[in-house]
């Protein structure tokens, strides 16, 4: 049956780095070849440094950045000057502004079968800006963001917070993210649901499902609901 509500997570799940816009910039700042290429093959294990250890979310972000940056090339004695320099960019805009192809129009079918959407995800509150930058914010009734409701994930009450705002169950209701630690351990414990967007395959046998994309998300959904 197709769930009532989706609420989605936004880093890594709707929204992704610019890895070219970073590249480029850092590299250039820094004096080092990186290149797009470079730093999105390292994309998955910079994802699974996020989950070593009881991290709060800034510390998550951090670990994945440099972990992303030093396997790219960046020496480790380096680490202070690329904090800098990726501050620098996140302040003029924000670091996760990029979207995969197909993302929009598969979140508009979602919409129009009738399925309310919002997203839940930590951030530092500017989710929405992110997401405006990817153009996908007007498909999303709101967002719940961790910066401005002071309680993040897995803290179960940040779900609750979207689905009594939604007024629906959490039996009703969907969750999509990235992280199993925060993402599936969280909304269990709300009581929801849960996929994992995993593209390379991560979380493979892993107790729970995994999919390589919104579009396949929204395709196997609204198959169900068509059978």
């Amino acid at each position: 049956m197709i769930p009532a509500a989706v609420l989605f997570d936004a880093g890594n799940t709707l929204v992704f780095l610019d890895y070219g816009r970073l590249a480029a910039a850092v590299g250039s700042r820094m004096g080092l070849p990186l290149t797009e290429s470079g730093l999105r093959q390292h994309a998955a294990e910079a994802a699974r440094a996020m989950e070593q250890g009881r991290l709060t979310d800034r510390e998550r972000g951090a670990a994945f950045l440099l972990t992303l940056f030093e396997r790219a090339g960046v020496p480790a004695d380096r680490t202070e000057e690329l904090k800098a320099a990726l501050l620098e960019l996140h302040q003029r805009a924000h670091l996760w502004g990029a979207t995969e192809p197909g993302t929009g129009d598969a979140l508009a079918r979602l919409k129009r079968a009738g399925v309310r959407l919002a997203v839940v995800s930590n951030s530092d509150g500017r989710a929405a800006t992110a997401l405006a930058a990817g153009g996908l914010l007007d498909e999303f009734e709101f967002v719940i963001d961790s910066g401005e409701v002071g309680v993040e994930k897995p803290d179960p009450r940040i779900f609750q917070i979207a689905l009594d705002r939604l007024g629906v169950s959490a039996a009703e209701a969907l969750y999509v993210g990235d992280l199993y630690e925060v993402d599936v351990v969280g909304a269990r414990a709300a009581g929801l649901d849960v996929v994992l967007l995993d593209p390379a395959g991560a979380h493979a046998g892993r107790d729970v499902r995994t999919v390589r994309s919104v579009t396949e998300l929204v395709d196997g959904l609204l198959a169900a609901r068509a059978a």
